[in-house]
């Protein structure tokens, strides 16, 4: 298995709701030949307040129990995930609700007591085994107590603030792993000359049509550094390759093999969160942008989505961002991989969201503030390009205010959006 099978097998892994529920059958398998090798326990004492027809129906309520809540919990589940998709965005179907531990193992736990009843009741004979019926009833009771707590617990999850605060999370942890040195230990994105020499052998898409969501950075600079020559990464991960578009482009005269190349770059049906550093913030913008649609018109979420924003743009702006160009231990040219400069992370977390929601008091309010945070917090280098974002915020808002009134409300920076600004404002002519 190649590398880039084993990635897909567990990201699929990682993303399917019926997973742990399998893994619930066989634990099954092995639990209910256990107890009932250890024969009736506790030997010496007879708590069991129940006859044979007395723990026949309760397993029989167990059982009618649990495969109740199983019902509704996927079907109710699909129905809120589609809902909340709708609202929010597709995206974070598969990046969010569907890696959600909570819901597989609650659900896991209905099946593993589905079965261990329905086990428990086909063994049922003359004599009531103790232990594995108060095993069981036990089971009923637990899953009865997850069952409530998974409506509170969905019911809390599908809302906006949660979904944003997960995303930012994760969004929060892949720039991290991506971009693990700090801006002072490495500078910031390398901008020197691109590489442009003539390519010795161009290497093509031949698989169906897909997205680079992994690329193992490591293997690659280490396949060329054997071969002695340098791999070219056109695509860079979260962009769409189709059939017969060029994957590689290699230099050098003896070149690695095709194959192998293949197998160190993951490819999906859509982008995820694993190294995609900027698909955090393109969900978080998509959700923000939707908010400030005339449909739905929510300034107050698209607030929230800004929130998580700032902070990512500040985290990531803190970081060495890496340059196109990666080189081997010896200081030799190795690796051309493209990734995002700090203009594609602003620009991706500004532009959209000031295009829809500059004539939204608290779209604009919230953008100033949080350019004038990023802009106090980060380094030096960091700044022209939030104060060209700040210029055509006052451009826009310029055009759309036709009172002076408005305009220099819509010009106050504020943290809540609209509410907010008496601390911010007085700190920041403090300054």
């Amino acid at each position: 298995m190649g590398w880039n099978q084993w990635y897909s097998f567990k990201s699929y892994m990682r993303s399917s709701l019926w997973i742990v529920p399998f893994i619930a059958l066989l634990l099954y398998l092995v639990a209910i030949r256990l107890v009932y090798a250890f024969g009736d326990w506790p030997p010496a004492l007879d708590i069991w307040p129940w006859e044979v027809a007395g723990t026949q129906r309760m397993l029989e309520t167990i059982i009618t129990m649990t495969l109740t809540f199983v019902v509704f919990t996927f079907g109710s589940l699909l129905v809120a995930i589609q809902v909340a998709g709708g609202q929010l965005t597709p995206r974070i179907i598969a990046t969010t609700l569907l890696r959600d531990n909570a819901i597989r193992f609650t659900v896991g736990l209905f099946i593993f007591t589905l079965l261990f009843a329905t086990g428990a009741l086909s063994r049922l004979d003359t004599a009531v085994p103790h232990g594995v019926s108060g095993m069981a009833g036990l089971l009923g009771f637990l899953s009865i107590a997850a069952f409530l707590y998974l409506i509170d617990y969905a019911a809390r999850l599908l809302r906006p603030v949660s979904i944003i605060l997960r995303v930012g999370e994760r969004g929060h942890a892949v720039i991290e792993e991506v971009y693990p040195d700090l801006a002072g230990n490495g500078g910031s994105h390398d901008d020197s000359i691109p590489f442009t020499a003539v390519p010795d052998k161009l290497v093509f898409q031949q698989a169906t049509p897909a997205v680079v969501v992994a690329v193992n950075v490591k293997a690659l600079v280490a396949l060329a550094e054997r071969t002695d020559s340098i791999i070219e990464l056109v695509p860079r991960v979260g962009d769409f390759v189709g059939t017969g578009e060029v994957l590689f482009r290699l230099y050098g005269q003896n070149l690695p093999d095709e194959g192998r190349l293949r197998t160190l770059v993951a490819l999906g049906p859509e982008r995820t969160l694993e190294q995609d550093s900027t698909f955090a913030f393109r969900i978080i913008v998509d959700i923000g942008i939707k908010a400030l649609s005339k449909a739905i018109n929510d300034p107050t979420t698209a607030v929230l989505a800004i929130d998580q924003l700032q902070r990512l743009l500040c985290f990531v702006g803190g970081r060495h961002l890496l340059g196109d160009e990666m080189r081997s231990k010896s200081g030799k040219l190795r690796l051309i991989c493209r990734t995002p400069n700090w203009e594609d992370f602003v620009q991706l977390t500004f532009s959209e969201i000031r295009l829809y929601g500059a004539e939204n008091f608290q779209i604009a309010r919230r953008l100033r503030a949080v350019i004038e945070f990023a802009s106090q917090v980060l380094p030096d280098d960091r700044r022209p390009a939030l104060l060209s974002e700040l210029d055509l915020l006052d451009r826009m808002l310029e055009r759309i205010y036709v009172f002076p009134e408005d305009l220099n409300l819509a010009r106050t920076p504020d943290s809540q959006g609209l509410g907010g600004s008496g601390r911010r404002s007085s700190h920041a002519s403090s300054d």
